[in-house]
């Protein structure tokens, strides 16, 4: 009696699935994004009452994030999967052509991966875990009598250290690469890239990986030049005195709130870094 070969995923539905999963993952990012530059908004509010709206929804929030780790997880195994078939398959001439194309993201692929993924690991430790620093669940922003998370304060002191930042640059680049090439392979795979528009589509990808780059590293390079500057954009020297002092009477066991007075007058000299900007 012979055995019933494995069930194995079409080809295409492979592609489809690993489209799609870009395509939630890559609107993801862009929201992110969105989300993240209302740093610039001129005040803590903005950015805190967004942070805030998005805590209540509670149970739903976990939801999507657990959808978007599913999109993840299922980005990488069809990844996976079509990278092993391509190369079962290299003799066939489309293959060779495609294999050709997606060369440069082949070659970088495991490294800037590593990267990439020790990077995520760290932005969820630092500001959706706040384990890097105790003191950051305790950051407390009052509007109008109603408490929030200071999002805004914990962004300033998380990316006032050189090495943070410079990480940061780093491994948004590799990921905006990563997602310009998949933006571009995505119109492919649902059939949309054709002759006529495939100039137009792959500088519609480039257009939108440095879309993505310039918007994410806006942040942590206008920190690290607030913290520098004698007329900073950002209340940075503020927040990071205000922090470190709060940090050196803190009790893990017994934690109180740290309210930052965004009100006082920082020492804005040039010279007047403070200690976390000399790095981790």
């Amino acid at each position: 009696m012979s055995e019933t070969p494995p069930a194995r995923i079409p080809s295409l539905v492979k592609k489809y699935l690993m489209a799609a999963s870009g395509l939630v993952l890559a609107l993801f990012v862009l929201g992110h994004m969105l989300g993240n530059l209302q740093i610039f908004a001129g005040d803590p509010g903005p950015i805190n009452r967004y942070a805030n709206f998005l805590k209540s929804l509670g149970e739903l929030l976990w939801l999507v994030r657990l959808f978007l780790l599913a999109c993840l997880v299922i980005h990488v195994w069809m990844a996976i999967l079509l990278t092993i078939e391509n190369r079962r398959a290299r003799g066939i001439a489309y293959v060779k052509k495609a294999n050709v194309q997606a060369s440069y993201a082949a070659r970088t692929m495991i490294w800037s991966g590593v990267i990439i993924f020790a990077f995520i690991a760290f932005h969820l430790a630092q500001y959706t875990l706040q384990i890097t620093n105790p003191v950051f669940t305790s950051l407390d922003y009052v509007e109008n009598g109603r408490h929030m998370h200071d999002v805004y304060g914990m962004v300033l002191f998380g990316f006032s250290s050189p090495a943070v930042v410079a990480f940061y640059v780093v491994a948004v680049g590799l990921l905006c690469v990563h997602l310009s090439h998949g933006v571009s392979s995505m119109f492919q795979s649902l059939g949309v890239r054709n002759d006529k528009w495939r100039a137009r589509l792959h500088r519609l990808a480039l257009a939108y990986g440095l879309l993505i780059f310039l918007g994410f590293i806006a942040v942590p390079l206008d920190v690290q030049l607030s913290l520098h500057s004698a007329h900073p954009a950002l209340p940075v020297k503020l927040v990071v005195a205000q922090v470190e002092k709060a940090s050196a009477g803190w009790n893990r066991l017994l934690p109180t709130p740290v309210v930052i007075n965004y009100n006082a007058a920082p020492d804005t000299s040039a010279d007047a870094a403070p200690a976390s900007a000399k790095g981790f």
